[in-house]
C-alpha cells in the first residue's frame, strides 16, 4: 500500500493481481490473500491489523469481511482527522492565530 492511498484503491490493485495469478493457474487460498493484505498495509493501520488479528480467526476470515472491517477503520480515521482540523481551526481563530497576529 502506498502512503496516502485509499483502501479501496489498494484492495482493487491487490485483487486484480490475485485474479491474474488465479487465471494463470496459481492456487491462492483466501487466508493467504488476507494475510498478505494485512502485511501490506501502511503503518497507520498497525493498530487495526493487531485488532483484526486478535479478534478473528484469519484462517476463516474472508476478503469481504476484512474489506468491510478495514473500511470502517479508515472512515473513523478520516473522521478523526477532520475533527482535529476543525478543533485546530477553531482554536487558532479563538486565539487570533492564523490572521497574521
Amino acid at each position: 500500500m502506498k502512503e496516502g492511498e485509499k483502501l479501496d484503491s489498494f484492495l482493487g490493485r491487490t485483487l486484480s493481481v490475485v485474479n491474474k495469478m488465479k487465471s494463470n493457474g496459481e492456487n491462492m487460498e483466501q487466508s493467504t490473500v488476507v494475510s498478505k493484505i494485512l502485511r501490506s498495509l501502511t503503518s497507520k493501520f498497525n493498530y487495526v491489523v493487531c485488532s483484526i488479528e486478535e479478534s478473528n480467526d484469519l484462517s476463516i476470515l474472508t476478503i469481504d469481511e476484512l474489506h468491510g472491517s478495514l473500511l470502517v477503520h479508515e472512515q473513523r480515521m478520516q473522521e478523526h482527522q477532520v475533527e482535529e482540523h476543525v478543533l485546530k481551526v477553531a482554536h487558532d481563530d479563538r486565539f487570533g492565530r492564523g490572521r497574521g497576529g
